[in-house]
This record gives C-alpha cells, structure tokens and sequence, in this order.
C-alpha cells in the first residue's frame, strides 16, 4: 500500500435533501449484482476491474474530462477549485481527475466533520441496525469493520456515504486523533450503487473488499471508518504517514480511491445537520 456534488451545503445553511432513487426493476438489478456478477471469485472481478480503470490511465482519456465537467456540474469553472494530483502541473488522464485535490482545503471550526462528499445512503443508531444475510451469513454491523461484536457501541451511528464518479473521491479524518487499527478485508466487488438494493443499501460493505480504519479522539472515543471498494475500483491508498499510531488533525487525508466506493462509519454521535438521503460535504459539520 503506498502512499460534487459542489461544496456548499452547511456553509450557506443549507441541506439538500435528495429523494429515494426509484429505478424500474431494482430488484433485477440486484439479482444481476449479487447472483450474476457477484457469484464469479474475487480474483475475476478484480481482474475485470482493473482492465476498465486502467482505460482510464490512459492518456487519450483526459480529453473526457472536460465534456464529464460540463455534463455533471453546474459550475462553469468547477475545475478552479481543485489542482491535479501528486504535484503535476496539469491532468494526464482521466484518473488524474478522479483523484484530484483541493487547492485549499475546507476549514471548519467544529470539531467534527465529514470525511467524504457524497450521498448518505444510510443512516441508524447501531443497535438498530438489522443483520444482512451474505452468502447465506448472517452479519452485523461489526463485520463491515472487522472487530468483534463489543468493540461496536450499541448507541453509536451507523452511517454509509457513496461516492458517485462525479464526487471528491479522497477521504479525510473526521475528528482529531490518533489511529489505532488498520486492516485490509479481502472480498468481493459487486456493485455499489445503493438503489440497487431497496431494503439494504449498505449489503455491498458487508461482502466487499474494504480498508478499515479506527481513530481514537481527543476524548479517548472510537471513530470506525470502512473504506468499501466496488467494480473499476483499480486501488485503494493510504498516504504514507497515515501508520498505526500516527496522529492524524481533522480534515487530514487518509486514503483515496482510483474509481467507485463507499466510505462507511461508525461515530459517537447523531449527525448534527444532516438524514438519510442527504448530500454530505467533505468538511462540512457532522
């Protein structure tokens, strides 16, 4: 391992809400997720993965960025508020733009935050929370996180944001802390979108290949983070200085996707602003 939704909501005091995608046949689609594509070993999707996101390494591909721009975001200069990655100068392919960064990154004074931009697909105090049947397992909440079940507080939340392409795909630390856990989970890629699963928006996190990450807080509380990957996710990374027992300030990155994902937590307390189906801005107040 080595190293758009816009930006506005809570800084103008305001939350979008969105409604419930309904798709037509989501249950078919579902079907072709779990008992299609989902059937085929591990090793098989994340070998289809990687040759579709390497069609976006390729240099040709940045000529896309532009038309996806225009087509996604609102913003006539959407692009003004980021920069390419890893210290180049311009964009040498369409995954340079996937993993782009802030010129300048959100300040907040509230002592917690989002670590990620996207839609808070689900939401509920852990206890809660049903069990979800994989592969013909019963799994609780813990299991997206790799612990034992009493390492997971009942009364804490349960929240899971997914990350369309269209969204800030770098994730940040929530709270001030240090972490205390790193694990990878093997596991599958089936897809990530959650209305494709009507009753469980959250089943992809209970069978897909994951990076777990504990912060433990100035309060000496517990923040779990589940990086969850899906198809044509080519890696997920971790910055070099994100180690076990490294210190890690509010707003620090600590890992980015190459395509799809999901961001899954488990926090001390109820998002202040926010309910299911909202949008969720990296930064903003949790």
């Amino acid at each position: 391992m080595s190293k758009e939704i816009q930006m506005a909501a809570s800084l103008d005091g305001k939350i979008d809400v969105l409604d419930s995608v309904q798709i037509k046949h989501a249950s078919f689609y579902e079907f072709l997720s779990l008992r299609i594509w989902g059937v085929f070993p591990s090793w098989f999707q994340r070998f289809i993965s990687g040759i579709y996101a390497n069609v976006f390494n390729l240099h040709i591909s940045k000529f896309l960025i532009k038309p996806y721009c225009k087509f996604h975001y609102e913003e006539a200069d959407y692009l003004g508020q980021f920069k390419p990655p890893f210290g180049r100068s311009k964009y040498h392919n369409f995954q340079d733009f996937f993993v782009r960064q802030f010129k300048e990154l959100p300040q907040n004074s509230s002592p917690t935050v989002w670590p990620c931009e996207g839609l808070l697909c689900d939401m509920d105090f852990v206890h809660n929370i049903q069990k979800s049947n994989v592969k013909g397992d019963l799994r609780a909440i813990h299991h997206i996180f790799g612990v034992s079940e009493n390492e997971i507080d009942k009364d804490y939340v349960f929240t899971n944001v997914f990350l369309h392409n269209k969204n800030y795909h770098r994730i940040h630390a929530p709270v001030n802390g240090t972490i205390t856990r790193i694990q990878h989970i093997k596991g599958d890629l089936v897809i990530l979108r959650p209305w494709f699963y009507k009753d469980n928006p959250s089943i992809p996190a209970f069978r897909n290949e994951r990076i777990n990450i504990d912060i433990t807080d100035d309060e000496n509380q517990k923040w779990h983070l589940s990086i969850v990957g899906g198809p044509a996710v080519g890696t997920i990374e971790l910055p070099e200085h994100i180690q076990l027992g490294s210190r890690v300030s509010k707003i620090d990155e600590i890992a980015l996707f190459y395509l799809g994902s999901t961001c899954c937590m488990v926090a001390p307390a109820m998002p202040k602003h926010h309910v299911k189906n909202s949008l969720v801005y990296m930064g903003d107040t949790y």
